[in-house]
């Protein structure tokens, strides 16, 4: 199984992707979400003229922050400043666009997106808001058509998973591999602990806290009672106090990123369970090995905390 690391775009993911080539991961993924991160278009062209070797891709794009044609120009484009490299995938949005107060894309406007960009990537004429379109683009402006890239849909459910297979695309999953499929990247977090550490440290808690939170986000996100989670009830009510045309902007502040204000509120670092991937060298690499078993072919791995550097020189070793 392939270990990549992923990362909101920021003013640092440029170095980050740099020690990830140096310590030997085979992706860096970089997220799509411009009211919370840079641009991730701009991210990975720079990651690209400053490596030789190591994996890159959007995770997960989502098709309608931006004309399907403008997608694919942006696909063509990386794909030329890094032949082979690039791997593109794509979800509905869920910080993408509920952090702007829109909902997420519906199973067919999703659908619909990823087919009109792999059909512009082909060469074909494509109908989009009503008006034929096609990658019109001469020597020199972009590849040749067809242009081949290997193309993941965020696929949690039976549906999306039915249409990875529809359109012969591998999967991006969160937590829990989905087994059949020849590229199944599943996306985790966790923190190797020191000798003697506790998974509850403060510092292991600082390292994985962002991701815990994202559970706290995504409830608040869908109108979902916290009522189950640790602390959840102390959430909700903070958020409460934030007035409802606003509330999606408190929702995902800091998100996967730091804890915001309410996080910090209700979220009891004794009380959590520690993140997955959360453990000594040789726990993890168990958990690895199941994950594996399970149908997993690729790890994106997100450090995350004030160590960034620290964490992936330490989960570096489970590579060894």
């Amino acid at each position: 199984m392939d270990i990549s690391c992923a990362f909101p775009a920021n003013s640092a993911a440029v170095e980050q992707a740099v020690l990830a080539e140096e310590l030997g991961y085979e992706r860096v993924w970089i997220y799509d979400s411009p009211a919370l991160y840079h641009d991730v278009w701009v991210t990975l062209a720079r990651i690209a003229e400053r490596t030789e070797r190591i994996g890159i891709g959007p995770g997960v794009l989502v098709p309608h922050l931006r004309h399907p044609m403008t997608q694919a120009a942006a696909i063509t484009t990386l794909d030329e400043l890094a032949p082979g490299r690039l791997a593109v995938a794509l979800g509905a949005g869920f910080t993408g666009r509920l952090a702007m107060g829109q909902r997420m894309l519906t199973r067919r406007e999703f659908e619909l997106g990823v087919r009109q960009v792999m059909a512009l990537l082909r060469g074909e004429v494509v109908e989009v808001d009503g008006a034929a379109t096609q990658m019109l683009h001469s020597e020199g402006f972009a590849p040749s058509r067809p242009i081949e890239v290997p193309v993941l849909v965020n696929a949690q459910g039976p549906r999306g998973q039915q249409f990875a297979r529809d359109i012969g695309s591998g999967v991006t999953v969160s937590f829990r591999p989905v087994p059949g499929f020849s590229w199944c990247a599943v996306l985790s977090t966790g923190t190797v602990l020191e000798p003697g550490e506790s998974p509850t440290s403060a510092r292991a808690f600082e390292a994985t806290a962002p991701s815990l939170a994202g559970r706290y986000h995504g409830l608040a996100a869908r109108g979902e009672p916290l009522d189950p989670l640790p602390g959840g009830e102390e959430w909700a009510a903070s958020i409460a106090g934030v007035p409802e045309g606003e509330r999606h902007l408190e929702i995902h502040r800091g998100h996967l990123v730091e804890l915001n204000e309410h996080d910090r509120r209700a979220m009891d670092r004794q009380q959590l369970p520690p993140a997955q991937l959360t453990g000594t060298v040789d726990a993890i690499r168990e958990r690895l090995a199941r994950l594996e078993a399970g149908g997993a072919t690729e790890l994106m791995w997100q450090p995350m905390g004030p160590d960034i550097e620290r964490e992936m020189r330490a989960f570096a070793q489970v590579l060894a």
